[in-house]
């Protein structure tokens, strides 16, 4: 988190983790189409022949607080590819929450598995404590054949404490209720950290209000959740 009184600007950083071709960059290209022109930045990606992101795709979501703040949510996907860890190490730097999109096939165990503990190095490596920094599992691909149940899936998140979302991420399905267990994760870790609530005046609710009000939630499960922001309320001073 980067917070600047002076400036009256907080930046949030989510980075989504995973293997190759599990889902990252089709995550992030659907919460761009999502999200209202007013507020979102351009969707920066750089593919490699074979389709898959080399580098990173970049998101900013830009709103203003009641109390004046400016806040930035930047969304990151890291390369899935493992000849790119070192990039993944530098992307994963500074995050307050990390989405891990995994495939839910259960012939990708391994590779998850695999990509896992890359994770927990690369956070440490950074000086993330892995228990500190909020972590929502994505169980994306759901519709195809060897996924795992929905029993599966409570049973993942039985094991673990980390919040468990199914997905189909190229239809859309799971993938705005993914992102909203993040924020509201990261936030909740964040006010306990730097009590944003009291200090910049931002409350989990208007925080999840701001940036759900700017989306389309229509199809999801947060269709109805948040009363959308008008035009009018837009602030893109954030910049």
């Amino acid at each position: 988190m980067q917070l600047n009184h002076a400036q009256r600007e907080l930046t949030l950083k989510i980075v989504y983790y995973g293997p190759g071709l599990s889902g990252k960059t089709t995550n992030l290209r659907q919460l761009h189409a999502r999200a209202y022109p007013e507020v979102r930045g351009r969707l920066l990606t750089v593919d490699t022949h074979d389709d898959r992101t080399l580098f990173f795709d970049l998101l900013p979501v830009f709103f203003s607080t009641s109390s004046g703040f400016k806040v930035k949510v930047k969304l990151f996907t890291v390369p899935g590819q493992v000849i790119h860890n070192a990039t993944r190490r530098i992307v994963l730097q500074g995050a307050d929450a990390v989405v891990f999109i995994a495939d839910s096939r259960h012939g990708a165990t391994a590779e998850n598995n695999a990509y896992w503990r890359n994770l927990q190095d690369n956070m440490k490596e950074n000086g993330l404590d892995p228990v500190q920094v909020p972590v929502v599992i994505q169980f994306n691909k759901r519709d195809l054949p060897d996924a795992r149940t929905d029993a599966e899936l409570e049973e993942a998140r039985k094991r673990g404490g980390e919040a468990v979302v199914g997905a189909v991420a190229l239809k859309g399905e799971g993938v705005l209720e993914t992102f909203h267990a993040v924020a509201q994760a990261a936030y909740r870790r964040l006010d306990a950290r730097a009590h944003l609530a009291r200090n910049v005046g931002l409350t989990e609710l208007e925080f999840l209000s701001q940036v759900f009000g700017r989306m389309d939630l229509s199809g999801t499960a947060l269709a109805g959740r948040y009363a959308a922001v008008t035009r009018d309320e837009q602030v893109g001073g954030g910049r």
